[in-house]
């Protein structure tokens, strides 16, 4: 690249971000912080705000900070051999902090942080896929980097960006909209399903080069149709009509590198038997199941539990579910201790309570706990057993004290 054409982009870019609204400031803003001998890495799904905290963040840098967008089209003919031209421009500009967006699409990116780091900067890095990132971390920064996700706005944060409280009414709206800052802020259905094409084509075809889009379409669209449902490789085989199993995990699992799927293991002692037994499945916002999933659209139970999911997640990925004889929907573990119990069902009835509660009864006692919890959308009860007592709590005030009382990302 001509070092005037990489000079004018640095400028560009940096007017164009200081520009930008301030907006909310997000929970992991409280825990971030810029150390002088780490990269700060934070990754997390396209459009979940990560360039809105970058802002957030230069604004406490001062001078001498600048920011580059790898994914703009002016920079497509940067390759690694214009490091050095890039090193000569910070020295020129003073820059002593320096803001990477996807700065993986670059050969060699990870051996250039390492000399950033090593000659002084301040460097901070972003990106919209978790394994690209962490396989490179692991090998050639290992100990350098201080790493943070960042998803869609949680319950709490939505209802400040709605400047509402929470309850019955506004649980619902979430329910349905999720927190996509660029969705809650102009609510247009177009805005996720163009957001999903992105994933598919950018994040995952294009940066994979995949010929077989349709299949992946067509895996995407069922794992979205199918929130908090087990599923196995050759059940989806047969489902979306791929004849590989390698490609299928495959594909699964740049859906989940590009932070748009989850799959949650069945918990036991053994790795392997978490590796051979179902998984279940989760996405990480409710809003964008709402605008490409026609099954979804009023399954508010199993909207329920992928929005309780994704609560404990920005906890801890710590999380399995557990089935013997019946099943609990989640088990938080934290150093191998089991910490909470967690069942989701929108309304206990005395046809469902049994099967909830069992559910529940039966992980207390395999791993030792005196309480468990039902998420409910409406109700609030305790029921005592010889076992400890089940509480059922309103999904509402449940996710406001996991969120104030959970430990910062």
């Amino acid at each position: 690249m001509l070092k005037s054409t990489l000079k004018n982009v640095l400028k560009t870019q940096l007017s164009q971000l200081q520009t930008k609204s301030h907006g909310l400031e997000r929970r992991v803003h409280q825990k971030l912080f810029l150390p002088e001998s780490h990269a700060l890495i934070i990754s997390g799904v396209r459009r979940s705000g990560k360039s809105t905290l970058l802002h957030q963040l230069l604004g406490t840098t001062g001078e001498g900070s600048y920011y580059l967008n790898f994914e703009d089209p002016k920079l497509y003919p940067f390759d690694k051999f214009d490091y050095s031209r890039l090193d000569e421009l910070l020295a020129e500009m003073g820059c002593k902090t320096l803001f990477l967006d996807e700065i993986q699409v670059v050969e060699d990116w990870e051996r250039y942080i390492r000399h950033l780091l090593d000659t002084g900067y301040r460097v901070v890095i972003t990106g919209s896929n978790a394994s690209l990132l962490s396989k490179e971390l692991g090998t050639k920064l290992t100990g350098r980097h201080v790493s943070f996700e960042l998803f869609p706005f949680s319950f709490g944060e939505y209802l400040a960006f709605e400047k509402k409280v929470a309850s019955e009414k506004t649980l619902l709206k979430y329910l349905h909209q999720g927190g996509f800052p660029e969705y809650v802020k102009y609510q247009r259905d177009e805005i996720l399903q163009h957001l999903l094409e992105d994933i598919l084509l950018r994040d995952i075809a294009v940066r994979y080069a995949l010929r077989d889009v349709k299949s992946l379409q067509r895996l995407a669209w069922y794992l979205l149709s199918n929130v908090g449902k087990l599923f196995t490789a050759s059940r989806l085989m047969s489902l979306i009509d791929l004849k590989s199993k390698s490609t299928l995990l495959e594909y699964m699992s740049y859906l989940e590198d590009a932070y748009l799927c989850f799959y949650l293991p069945k918990y036991s002692p053994s790795t392997r038997k978490q590796l051979v037994n179902p998984r279940k499945i989760y996405v990480v916002d409710p809003g964008i199941v709402q605008a490409n999933s026609g099954s979804m659209q009023e399954d508010l139970g199993r909207k329920l539990e992928n929005l309780v999911y994704l609560a404990l997640r920005r906890v801890s990925s710590d999380l399995f579910y557990f089935s013997e004889k019946h099943e609990c929907d989640f088990v938080l573990m934290k150093q191998g201790q089991c910490q909470q119990l967690v069942q989701v069902c929108y309304e206990v009835t005395p046809e469902n309570l049994d099967r909830e509660v069992n559910g529940l009864l039966e992980a207390m006692a395999y791993f030792g706990l005196q309480t468990g919890t039902i998420v409910t959308f409406n109700q609030n009860d305790r029921l005592s057993y010889d076992r400890g007592s089940i509480d059922l709590v309103e999904a509402h005030s449940w996710l406001e004290r996991l969120e104030a009382h959970s430990p910062k990302p």
